[in-house]
């Protein structure tokens, strides 16, 4: 018996949400990688959201399976599973020769992302109840500290351009991919020391392996009543097969839990998080800034998310779940609102400065100045007219490199600080409130009879809310343009804040079996 059970659920929880840091770190290397690639391969619109949101593609598909692997082989294998995954994604997405291969890259290490939900599955059954959403709402932490060692990466790398010759626009998104096959090999290094679910345990009959993990994270006399609370659950709710445990998921009894997270998680997912991450570059450039400058910018992003995320495990258990997610919501809302009225007054005049600007940067990457002769003294009244005229200009090759530079020359109106607030407290709010927290009520809502296909069905909804985030936000970019993006961002944030402050439990402090008796009633 380990006489520091604290300390052992702490290991075990920041060993099972490492995978959470690798998906920062896929998440901030593909968002510094999208513009390089999309030259190199010469990406359209939709190509470029492919690119990115493949990965969640991923995800869908792995979710299907999921619940089935992880009764059969345990929560602790299939992490270590999914740890080799990751590896063969990033070997693949680092090496690959063109677009079709970059993209099967990407969509294998998308499988790999269901670790976020097996980890919180696997951090919800070895945690106690008091301290389960600080220890859910680790895997959020794990992913800010993958995205801003990534980021900062990424800003060296593209700084030392200038200075190492072999690094150039064609392979230094290659550089930003592999490094992560590092981070790969010390999380498949750190799974094989962690224990499996004790409740997973005692569900295949194993009560003494199951005694003996819980000894590891319990005080001993609390032993007994663990175990004795685990198996009493499990005869009341007799074991049920899959399809069993979706028709009882989708039952009259279950209709209160499965609305709160099917309504939890499309609001997650489509307030836009996923395109201010996996776009950063891209974002930070419409409000005109250098290329060298956006990947600056991403660091800030990284620590603010970083510093947010730790004030909600912080306060998770202080605050509880319900005030911190309609806290957030309300500056979701408010930061948004704020990033669409900081470009609704963005113009794009090509005067005499700029046109200097433009050609020499025109000139820095070998691209014929003649080019934009016709565009002098013009002027655009959005950044959708304008991407329109440069897109009749340049090649696909040549516009990812060149369109920052031109928005940065040319942009006229913006009210760049407005933006900047916007973007930085909607870090701030999804990372204080519904990141970590959503994580922290998946674990909770579900009761043991359906968990292992309810966790992965609510991640399936927000996937799919996420992915059509990430898919469409380059085309949307193009057509839509940036102010009327986050002005629907704003719209949806509304929207969930309304319904969650009506159909939110609370359920701090509670064992996942009275969380069951008070919100699945038949």
């Amino acid at each position: 018996m380990n006489k520091n059970p604290n300390a052992n659920v702490t290991r075990f929880s920041l060993i099972a949400a490492f995978g959470g840091f690798i998906f920062g770190l896929d998440a901030a290397n593909i968002s510094g990688a999208v513009r390089f690639v999309s030259s190199l391969f010469e990406l359209d619109a939709i190509q470029q959201g492919t690119v990115v949101g493949c990965a969640l593609l991923g995800v869908i598909v792995a979710l299907f399976f999921t619940g089935n692997l992880v009764e059969k082989f345990g929560r602790a294998k299939v992490l270590l599973a999914i740890g080799l995954t990751y590896s063969l994604s990033s070997l693949l997405s680092a090496t690959a020769v063109n677009y079709e291969m970059l993209v099967v890259g990407r969509f294998i290490g998308g499988v790999a992302f269901a670790s976020i939900t097996v980890s919180a599955m696997y951090i919800g059954e070895i945690a106690p109840a008091e301290k389960r959403g600080k220890f859910v709402s680790v895997n959020q932490f794990m992913i800010g500290l993958g995205l801003l060692l990534a980021f900062v990466i990424n800003y060296f790398l593209i700084k030392s351009m200038a200075s190492i010759d072999w690094l150039n626009n064609d392979n230094v998104w290659r550089v930003m991919l592999g490094a992560e096959l590092i981070a790969n090999a010390i999380w498949v290094a750190l799974l094989v020391k962690i224990p499996e679910s004790p409740r997973w345990l005692i569900m295949q009959n194993r009560e003494a392996e199951a005694r003996a993990v819980f000894s590891q994270i319990a005080p001993q006399q609390q032993v007994d009543d663990l175990v004795l609370q685990v198996k009493q659950s499990l005869r009341e709710e007799a074991k049920l097969t899959t399809r069993k445990q979706l028709t009882e998921l989708f039952s009259k009894r279950m209709r209160l839990v499965l609305m709160v997270a099917v309504i939890y998680a499309i609001v997650q997912g489509a307030t836009g998080m996923n395109a201010v991450l996996f776009f950063a570059p891209m974002v930070f450039e419409q409000v005109g800034m250098s290329v060298e400058d956006t990947f600056m910018q991403t660091i800030v992003t990284g620590v603010v998310g970083l510093l947010a995320t730790l004030i909600a495990i912080a306060f998770v258990e202080k605050l509880g779940r319900r005030i911190l997610t309609l806290a957030g919501l309300v500056l979701v809302v408010v930061a948004h609102g704020s990033t669409y009225v900081g470009f609704s007054q963005a113009s794009y005049v090509f005067d005499q400065q700029a046109m200097i600007a433009v050609e020499s940067k025109l000139a820095e990457q070998n691209i014929a100045v003649d080019k934009i002769a016709e565009l002098g003294g013009k002027s655009f009244d959005n950044d959708v007219a304008l991407k329109q005229e440069l897109a009749s200009v340049f090649n696909k090759k040549e516009l990812p490199l060149v369109s920052g530079a031109i928005i940065k020359a040319t942009i006229q109106g913006v009210n760049a600080p407005l933006v900047l607030f916007g973007i930085f407290a909607f870090l701030a709010a999804f990372n204080l409130s519904i990141g970590p927290i959503m994580w922290v009520i998946f674990s909770e809502v579900f009761p043991n009879s359906v968990r292992s296909v309810a966790l992965p069905f609510a991640a399936l909804v927000q996937t799919i809310s996420s992915w059509s985030i990430q898919q469409f936000f380059p085309w949307q970019l193009d057509n839509l343009g940036a102010a009327s993006i986050f002005a629907l961002y704003a719209v949806i944030g509304g929207v969930g804040l309304v319904l969650m402050y009506f159909i939110l439990p609370e359920t701090k402090g509670k064992s996942i079996e009275q969380i069951e008796m008070e919100l699945a009633r038949a």
